[in-house]
């Protein structure tokens, strides 16, 4: 599996039509070249036969050779049954944590990069009382409403599950690395791609179709309209999820993506317990977290942004 992982240019699709026909990675490694190359093309029928990549194999295997580490394929039994009803399913899945997590009923929670503090703490809230009904949080470890929402989850009694655009061993970005141990410990931190995979751009669109895959259902918290969370979002509507997203103002490029969405048909939510409503689950009360005006200038700042000038000739 690992070898057949390495190889460049074979992807999960065409991985998965050389495993219907020849049934095992052993025969596909011990095939007939013409009659592979029949299947696939002579290079990469090459590439497959010929092992040129064993000191990456063996070190694949020295650190799947650590507790906590593991490899699932499509072949196992601990392989997430909601990834199998996908359009391109990854053939196999790198973890570091715990697998069963996998199983979970989760809810992806996605936005953007350079998230506000408010969407920071709408992400935070949310997952962490989605976390306290038992859900399991799945986002991306990605700076901003990622980041918000794996701390959310683990504040809670559920677990959470990072799903990389690299290798699981590298931790990307290198701002969440004491985060991503705590995941690792607490949930599971996943990847289709091969061990020391560099992040590049390529790597994201394939890795938001895990996401959303292992997901009930999918919240977008703050997005721009175009961004890698709506793709996110499209990705779960296609695969049948249910869509959320929370509004924002008018005003904020990052509440246009979420806009977007709620006028496409995603579901408009001011609380958690909306989700769970909509997913049928129970759910206790919680107190929303809306600041009140304590001081005469809230009173004028509402709840946009409001710069000074403005703040002056409203006081």
């Amino acid at each position: 599996w690992i070898r057949l992982g390495l190889i460049e240019g074979l992807g999960s699709s065409l991985l998965r039509r050389l495993l219907a026909t020849y049934g095992s990675p052993d025969q596909i490694l011990n095939a007939d070249l013409h009659h592979l190359a029949r299947q696939i093309g002579e290079t990469l029928a090459d590439k497959i036969l010929v092992n040129t990549h064993q000191a990456k194999i063996d070190g694949s295997l020295d650190w799947l050779s650590v507790d906590g580490h593991s490899l699932i394929t499509i072949a196992d039994a601990l392989y997430p049954n909601w990834l199998l009803n996908i359009a391109n399913p990854p053939t196999m899945l790198y973890v570091a944590g715990e697998p069963r997590y996998l199983h979970q009923t989760g809810v992806a929670v996605v936005g953007s990069r350079n998230a506000t503090p408010q969407g920071n703490a709408n992400a935070r809230g949310f997952a962490k009382i989605l976390s306290k009904t038992g859900l399991s949080v799945i986002s991306g470890l990605a700076l901003g409403i990622d980041t918000a929402a794996h701390h959310g989850a683990l504040e809670g009694q559920g677990s959470t599950v990072a799903v990389l655009g690299c290798g699981a061993d590298v931790i990307y970005p290198r701002a969440n690395a004491n985060l991503a141990a705590q995941i690792a410990q607490c949930g599971a931190i996943i990847s289709e791609f091969p061990l020391g995979t560099p992040p590049s751009a390529a790597n994201f669109p394939r890795r938001n179709r895990i996401i959303s895959g292992l997901s009930r259902a999918c919240l977008v918290v703050e997005a721009a309209l175009a961004s890698g969370s709506l793709i996110t979002a499209r990705l779960a509507a296609d695969q049948g999820r249910d869509v959320f997203a929370i509004p924002g103002s008018i005003h904020s490029p990052l509440s246009r993506g979420c806009h977007a969405l709620i006028k496409q048909g995603a579901l408009l939510v001011d609380t958690a317990e909306d989700i769970l409503q909509a997913m049928n689950l129970d759910f206790e009360r919680h107190e929303r977290n809306l600041s009140k005006p304590n001081d005469a200038l809230l009173q004028y700042i509402g709840y946009d942004a409001c710069d000074l000038d403005t703040l002056a000739n409203r006081s």
